[in-house]
C-alpha cells in the first residue's frame, strides 16, 4: 500500500474541492492510472468511519461529507447561507462578474488564496453558474447566472455600474501578477 501517493491524492482533492478526473490525477502525479487506481482504493478504505468520503463518478473523484453527517452539514450551510455575504464572497463574486467566466484556478490566483468554499457558496446562492471549459473539458469556468442579473436588476452583465472600468482595473492586475510571475 502506498500511502504517500493516497496522501497527496487526498490533498488534491481537499484543494481542489471539484471532480478530478483519474487521467489528471494520473498526470499530475506522475503515475500510472493503474497506481493511482489501487491508491484511490486505499484512501477510500482509510476514509470509511470518517466525516469525509471518497466519491467516484465515471472516473472523476470528489471529497464528499459522510452521508450520516448531512444533518449536521444541513444546519451549517442554512446558518451560513442566512447570512449576508462576506467581503470574501462579495470579493471572488466581483472578479467572477467583471472578469468572468474564468476557471477557478484563475480566481484563485487574483485572490492569492483558495475560493473554492466561496466559489461554492455562490453557486448554492445561485448567483453564480459553472460551464465546462470549451478549451479545456477537465475544468469548469465561472460566470454570473441569470438569477444574478434578475437579483440586480439588469438584462446584461455590461449595464452594471462602473462596469468597464473594474474590468479594465482586474485585467491590469492580471497583466501585472503575470509580468512578476514571468520575471521570477
Amino acid at each position: 500500500m502506498n500511502k504517500e501517493l493516497s496522501d497527496k491524492i487526498e490533498a488534491l482533492l481537499f484543494v481542489a474541492g471539484e471532480p478530478i478526473s483519474l487521467d489528471r490525477l494520473s498526470k499530475l502525479l506522475k503515475k500510472d492510472k493503474e497506481e493511482v487506481k489501487k491508491a484511490l482504493e486505499n484512501l477510500a478504505q482509510s476514509l470509511a468511519g470518517a466525516g469525509i468520503r471518497l466519491s467516484e463518478n465515471k472516473n472523476q473523484y470528489l471529497l464528499v461529507t459522510a452521508p450520516e453527517l448531512s444533518k449536521t452539514v444541513e444546519e451549517y450551510m442554512k446558518q451560513e447561507l442566512g447570512e449576508d455575504l462576506s467581503r470574501s464572497t462579495l470579493e471572488t463574486l466581483a472578479i467572477i462578474v467583471y472578469e468572468g467566466p474564468l476557471s477557478r484556478s484563475k480566481i484563485d490566483y487574483i485572490r492569492g488564496v483558495n475560493s473554492s468554499f466561496t466559489v461554492r457558496n455562490l453557486m448554492i446562492r445561485g448567483l453564480i453558474e459553472r460551464k465546462t471549459d470549451p478549451n479545456d473539458s477537465r475544468s469548469w469556468l465561472y460566470s454570473p447566472s441569470f438569477d444574478f442579473l434578475k437579483f440586480m436588476g439588469i438584462d446584461k452583465i455590461e449595464n452594471l455600474a462602473g462596469y468597464d472600468e473594474f474590468k479594465k482595473e482586474v485585467e491590469g492586475l492580471l497583466n501585472r501578477k503575470t509580468k512578476e510571475a514571468e520575471q521570477k
